[in-house]
């Protein structure tokens, strides 16, 4: 069945949607995107997404394509119109179309573009095994943009290596995986995850998270950490809007707990996905 995708305040059948050949996305990536998990047909985090949609936005210079609560109403709709009981919506605001240029134009209308993935997203996780990669993306990585072809490119070669992500690494520090922010859980309990800095992507999950963390009354410590490091741990693992928390039993080979998820990561991912039930809208 098809599902119905937003584009430009219309609600059309995917095999209809179209954008022009001269979107500055296509063209440059120039535009800001989000993911919004969807459980028992509500949406999860959308304050800490919409929050920080418009923070990408400012950053390069857009402005917010329409209201939060006309936002939060789209999603809703794309919810109830897809069916979507356990998912995702992604959200694709580019700065519009027009003839090729470098220079950035200023009032065009922007292309905005919602579309809904069926997916599950809660059950049993036995663990991701990730590979090391050298980080060679832009500066800005605090920026939600839609230039992701390197991430692409580093997660299809873990991939091709038999592994099921990457870390990449830069100056001898682990920044994030292909699509979420990294972790490790050191023998004494001490859970460690890189400071939010242009490196790395301010998670919505990894915020929430490290508040949890905290309510439970474990030790955390937000620093860079290295390979060496994550392979001596006791634990450790991923988040992401839709991926949650995740396990991370193997680093380069090495593996962690025995291979397979730990007791700290379990009681998170419990604890996560019970407190996003109580609070989507």
């Amino acid at each position: 069945m098809s599902r119905t995708v937003y584009v430009n305040g219309a609600y059309v059948p995917e095999e209809e949607a179209k954008v022009s050949v001269f979107d500055r996305g296509f063209l440059f990536a120039d535009g800001i995107y989000e993911v919004t998990a969807v459980l028992d047909g509500k949406i999860c985090e959308w304050e800490g997404h919409v929050a920080r949609l418009e923070r990408s936005l400012g950053e390069i210079g857009m402005k917010m394509p329409m209201s939060v609560s006309g936002l939060l109403e789209v999603h809703r709709e794309m919810v109830k119109r897809n069916n979507l009981e356990e998912g995702a919506i992604y959200l694709q605001v580019t700065r519009g179309a027009t003839d090729r240029d470098f220079l950035m134009p200023e009032g065009l209308e922007q292309t905005v573009i919602l579309f809904t993935q069926a997916k599950k997203l809660t059950g049993e996780k036995t663990g991701l095994r990730v590979v090391s990669v050298p980080d060679i993306r832009w500066g800005r990585r605090d920026i939600k943009t839609v230039q992701l072809l390197a991430a692409s490119l580093m997660k299809t070669e873990a991939k091709k290596q038999g592994k099921d992500d990457c870390w990449m690494v830069e100056e001898g520090f682990v920044t994030e995986g292909s699509s979420n922010n990294t972790y490790i859980i050191t023998k004494e309990g001490k859970i460690i995850t890189r400071n939010l800095t242009n490196s790395i992507l301010p998670g919505i999950t990894r915020k929430s998270v490290l508040r949890l963390v905290k309510e439970l009354d474990m030790e955390i410590e937000e620093r860079p950490f290295t390979i060496e490091e994550a392979q001596n741990a006791a634990e450790a693992f991923m988040t992401a809007a839709t991926s949650f928390v995740t396990p991370v039993i193997e680093v380069d080979g090495v593996g962690l707990g025995g291979g397979t998820p730990g007791p700290v990561t379990k009681r998170l991912i419990e604890v996560y996905i019970e407190e996003s039930r109580k609070a989507s809208c």
